[in-house]
């Protein structure tokens, strides 16, 4: 992992979609989805470039559909997907002048070229990820994480500076190869190779030059424009010496990036509901992950998962689509966002009958759930009327709001209250 960013507020035309957007898909296919046991199964099991290459010869994305792809990403309520172009195997799904070793050469298909046309079909904004490990590549070094580590290969003479030119004309290609891209997620630094390896600085000039208005992250060692937490939730705003940065936390369904055949750990949508509002209410975004098959398919669990989680968003997209941390002090048991004058209050759990605000009274014009449009009515303390209020809650401070719920929790994911705020609030 590489340094964090520098503070959102002081990068140069700063283009305010990614926090608007707070929600993304990330895509992991390759040759290793065939495999089907995690997408470092070639390091994981030292394979050799010709064991790995049985995956090459029947590569066939027959089910790959980057246009249902697309309408699953926005119906789930993601506004921007990313794409493995490239991972440490060096497989590439683009045509790539450079190699021989991609989903061109053996299928005839650009699978970058389909993913970049779909996503901009359903008003999505179009990320692309590239490994600057490739074991694939004959100047690549042997190192801690490449496969043939512990075999002769580690002697063999091999010539960085050569791989560098490679990495740079192959991003090259995709910046200049598939019109605007919004996002460009490089992966990864460690001891072994940091930002000297990959001559970050130049890697990082010629891409603000390619594109400048591109978000780069930050993992090549060198200052990016966010920080990418990965199967960690932040429970905070993070920050750089006091300052807010921008953020993504990064997270799979199941524990693996690709597919994962038997791997079931799968988490619970109601979960992955209350870290995407997590997310948003501590200044961030949440990218989820989908491994398909290695036919191209969204596996069954996947698409479940992803139905319900749009389900939610459908009805509660505005809680978190352009929304960031509340400002006010959140109760117990609750996650809040703010967007606008409108406070949303998520409940995961469901309170009885009351849910105490101090510090609201007077600050809210209306408030309902926000699934159904349903109005919640409330009352204020004001302290010096409280023991003679037979509505107002005893043992409540001067300045509380108490929201009167219902007894029945609502059957979504996760509830979620609405508060209109006063004008000037």
């Amino acid at each position: 992992m590489a340094a964090a960013s520098p503070d959102a507020s002081q990068l140069p035309d700063s283009p305010g979609w990614f926090e608007a957007a707070r929600f993304g898909l990330f895509v992991h296919f390759g040759l290793y989805s065939l495999a089907a046991r995690h997408e470092w199964v070639r390091s994981r099991e030292a394979m050799s470039q010709q064991e790995y290459d049985r995956y090459l010869h029947r590569f066939d994305p027959d089910l790959f559909d980057a246009r249902q792809l697309a309408r699953t990403a926005r119906e789930s309520g993601m506004r921007y997907a990313v794409l493995t172009t490239k991972h440490h195997d060096g497989f590439c799904l683009f045509d790539s002048a450079l190699t021989d070793y991609t989903s061109v050469r053996a299928t005839g298909r650009d699978l970058v070229r389909e993913f970049v046309d779909a996503m901009r079909a359903e008003g999505l904004r179009v990320g692309l990820y590239y490994s600057l490990l490739d074991w694939h590549h004959p100047d690549f070094t042997v190192d801690e994480h490449h496969p043939l580590r512990g075999t002769p290969a580690e002697r063999e003479p091999r010539d960085m500076a050569r791989y560098r030119s490679y990495m740079e004309g192959q991003v090259r290609e995709l910046l200049t190869g598939y019109g605007p891209i919004d996002l460009l997620f490089f992966d990864f630094s460690y001891p072994a190779k940091g930002p000297e390896a990959w001559g970050a600085g130049q890697l990082m000039s010629m891409v603000r030059e390619l594109q400048p208005g591109i978000l780069v992250n930050d993992r090549m060692g060198v200052p990016g424009d966010y920080v990418t937490p990965e199967q960690y939730q932040p429970d905070r705003p993070l920050e750089r010496d006091g300052v807010p940065v921008r953020w993504e936390a990064c997270h799979t369904l199941n524990g693996s990036w690709g597919y994962d055949r038997d791997n079931h750990d799968y988490k619970d949508p109601a979960l992955l509901v209350r870290m995407l509002v997590q997310s948003v209410a501590c200044g961030g975004n949440l990218i989820l992950n989908v491994g398909p098959t290695g036919r191209g398919a969204l596996d069954p669990r996947a698409r479940a998962t992803l139905r319900a989680i749009g389900e939610w968003t459908e009805l509660h997209g505005r809680s978190v689509h352009g929304a960031g941390p509340a400002g006010f002090e959140t109760p117990a048991n609750a996650l809040c966002t703010r967007r606008g004058r409108h406070l949303y209050l998520h409940l995961p759990a469901w309170p009885l009958k009351h849910l105490h605000l101090p510090g609201l009274a007077g600050r809210v014009r209306y408030a309902q759930l926000l699934h159904d449009g349903s109005e919640i009515g409330f009352q204020e303390t004001d302290g010096a009327r409280h023991e003679h209020n037979n509505l107002a809650p005893p043992g409540q401070p001067a300045g509380t709001l108490t929201l009167n719920l219902p007894i029945a929790r609502p059957d979504v994911l996760l509830p979620v209250i609405e508060l209109e705020l006063a004008e000037g609030e």
